[in-house]
């Protein structure tokens, strides 16, 4: 059910004057919503976070479904936004058998501070590759060195 839907009781209701039968009942149903899930209809949508490196290399992630936990297959070179599609993990079809899907959207995570070591790995990675990088920035104490030389 959706958000605002109204669910129709026949017969629950009050009972009619003069012991007139009794009325239907109808209620307005709000769903809560659940952080780690969008809803797009039958489907639901799920955000996960990958770490630049599983996304290059490729690995196995668990991700929470509403009936538990899955395995999925991150296959080496995802992309940013790439979609994956979990069968029958969704939303129950309202009219009928079967079940919506879980949507899952690739959100690559693209580390924002390097500890030296890494810094120099991946500017390694980029010499071998004939990517082009912003040169090292210049730290505090390598200014003040260069500025005694």
């Amino acid at each position: 059910m959706d958000d605002g839907s109204t669910l129709r009781l026949t017969g629950r209701g009050a009972v009619g004057a003069r012991g007139g039968g009794a009325g239907d009942l109808y209620v307005r149903l709000r769903v809560n919503a659940d952080a780690r899930f969008e809803r797009k209809g039958d489907d639901l949508l799920h955000r996960l976070e990958v770490p630049v490196t599983q996304a290059a290399l490729g690995a196995q992630v668990t991700i929470d479904t509403p009936d538990g936990t899955e395995t999925l297959d991150i296959p080496g070179g995802t992309q940013p936004g790439r979609l994956f599609k979990i069968r029958g993990k969704g939303v129950p079809h309202l009219n009928g058998r079967g079940r919506g899907d879980l949507l899952v959207v690739a959100e690559v995570m693209v580390p924002t501070k390097l500890d030296e070591e890494s810094e120099q790995l991946l500017r390694e990675l980029a010499e071998q590759r004939g990517e082009e990088v912003a040169p090292p920035a210049e730290g505090f104490m390598s200014r003040i060195r260069s500025a005694f030389s």
